[in-house]
């Protein structure tokens, strides 16, 4: 096993929290950021244990762990097996398979934690429950951190229901779905891996669903003044469940490493006038097929509309093609149309693969965000108060989507035509009226309203960080909670 530990030194604390990861940047960042608080702000120590695949590159999560407080080490476990899986696996199994297979290696490293700290709690991701079984074994209260939204936890626990009561599919219901205290939601916005009942990533999803009944707790990447209805809706509507902690936002305050890349993002930006870019990015793990990514291309010049836009290599599988590769060796230029960099020089910057996101979106000069709705990404976006053009592409991507644009309304939504594309006209009209237009403004305001609410949780005595405290006090006491 490979070992790494933060660089700063500090006083170890006596207790200690365990924190079991699976797969990706996207869920890895909150959880680095939740363990950072831990750490600074209530005198814990920490240890990662990571489970890994031979497929997925960890130059990023390890140097994101690297950067973290000396009381928060990592322990990296050998990959897990995946030759006995068929091609094309849904993501949410994989991502499961990550830690199921991982179990013996997890209880070695739990053993040989136990030895030198008492473990007080350990703390998984929404898809890492079997890891409950080990953290039991050596008395470590079990916990879900669930990094995205209120609502989509709500979903999960209707789904359960559902699947209990129906033998039907989600998407024979007539009418959309209400959620407690969220907006009405159809059932093709529903996460994708509970949509088809008879998809194995439907199976893992209900079975960690299932298993949110062991936790002590359940710790959501969200906040009371962003989703009062839905966490309303979980202490009141879901009988027997878990309690649950709003702890959120959970961002990044820096993009990484700067690189000559992350120096021409901002450089250019410096160059532009206030609110007048639209940043576009589809995070780590979204991708395109090569029919969209030339709408795109034409939609962005077409709206004449300044543009800083992360390309990547299309692909024609799979919307998260990217989550679980590397990227693709092919240059993503080549991708593009005929003469769009020369029409588009001086309009717009286009970059390949990365760009340094929190610097872009705190820059005075972004204006807007067209997203996938990843949620680390929207948090992002709210902290720094820039609106948004929601293009959904996997995940709980499209119920997010609902969330921000018929709920809080702070969003545009692209619709796919006939043939399942986003049309470059609009593109194009979505980019110009969330940059110049009025109905931009409304929604430039409201995103403001929601920066002011996610700083006042944050604050000493906000909701996010009595929350958190609450947490941490129950682990330094030993005492359960009650149901």
């Amino acid at each position: 096993m490979e070992a790494t530990q933060g660089s700063s030194r500090t006083t170890a604390p006596p207790l200690h929290v365990a924190i079991v990861p699976t797969p990706g940047m996207g869920h890895l960042i909150p959880l680095t950021e939740f363990a950072t608080r831990l750490a600074l702000r209530h005198n814990f120590s920490l240890t990662f244990i990571v489970p890994t695949d031979a497929v997925l590159p960890m130059t990023q999560q390890k140097s994101l762990l690297k950067s973290l407080p000396s009381s928060v080490t990592t322990v990296f476990l050998p990959p897990a097996d995946f030759s006995s899986l068929p091609a094309g696996v849904r993501l949410e199994t994989r991502i499961s398979l990550s830690v199921t297979r991982s179990l013996p290696a997890l209880r070695d490293s739990f053993r040989k934690l136990s030895e030198s700290t008492r473990v007080s709690a350990l703390v998984v991701d929404l898809f890492g429950t079997d890891a409950f079984d080990v953290g039991t074994e050596f008395g470590a209260a079990p916990y879900v951190f669930f990094p995205t939204t209120a609502m989509a936890l709500s979903s999960l626990f209707y789904i359960q229901d559902f699947d209990r009561n129906s033998d039907s599919q989600l998407r024979d219901l007539s009418e959309p779905v209400k959620l407690p205290g969220c907006v009405p939601v159809r059932w093709e916005d529903f996460p994708d891996p509970v949509q088809d009942r008879k998809d194995e990533a439907y199976r893992w999803t209900l079975h960690h669903v299932k298993r949110y009944s062991l936790a002590r707790g359940i710790l959501v990447n969200s906040f009371l003044d962003l989703e009062p209805g839905a966490f309303k809706g979980l202490k009141e509507d879901w009988p027997g469940k878990p309690p649950v902690y709003p702890v959120g936002p959970l961002t990044r305050t820096s993009s990484g490493d700067v690189s000559d890349e992350s120096d021409q993002c901002l450089k250019w930006l410096d160059e532009q006038s206030r609110g007048s870019v639209l940043f576009v990015s589809f995070g780590s793990g979204g991708t395109l097929s090569h029919e969209q990514l030339i709408e795109l291309a034409l939609g962005l010049e077409l709206s004449g509309v300044r543009f800083l836009w992360v390309v990547k290599s299309p692909n024609e599988d799979a919307s998260n093609a990217a989550y679980f590769t590397v990227h693709s060796m092919k240059d993503p230029f080549d991708f593009l149309p005929k003469g769009f960099m020369d029409r588009t020089k001086g309009l717009g910057l286009i970059v390949p693969s990365w760009a340094p996101q929190v610097r872009v979106l705190a820059h005075e000069s972004t204006g807007g965000f067209l997203t996938h709705c990843g949620w680390n990404s929207v948090l992002e976006s709210i902290v720094h108060g820039v609106p948004l053009i929601a293009w959904p592409l996997y995940a709980e991507q499209k119920m997010n989507a609902v969330l921000l644009t018929e709920d809080l309304k702070v969003a545009f939504r692209v619709a796919p035509n006939e043939n399942g594309l986003v049309g470059r006209e609009a593109i194009a009209k979505h980019a110009k009226d969330l940059i110049e237009g009025d109905e931009g403004k409304l929604l430039r305001n409201r995103m403001r309203d929601l920066n002011d609410a996610a700083a006042e949780v944050l604050s000493q005595d906000g909701s996010s960080t009595m929350s958190l405290s609450m947490v941490a006090h129950i682990w330094r006491e030993g005492s359960p909670e009650k149901h």
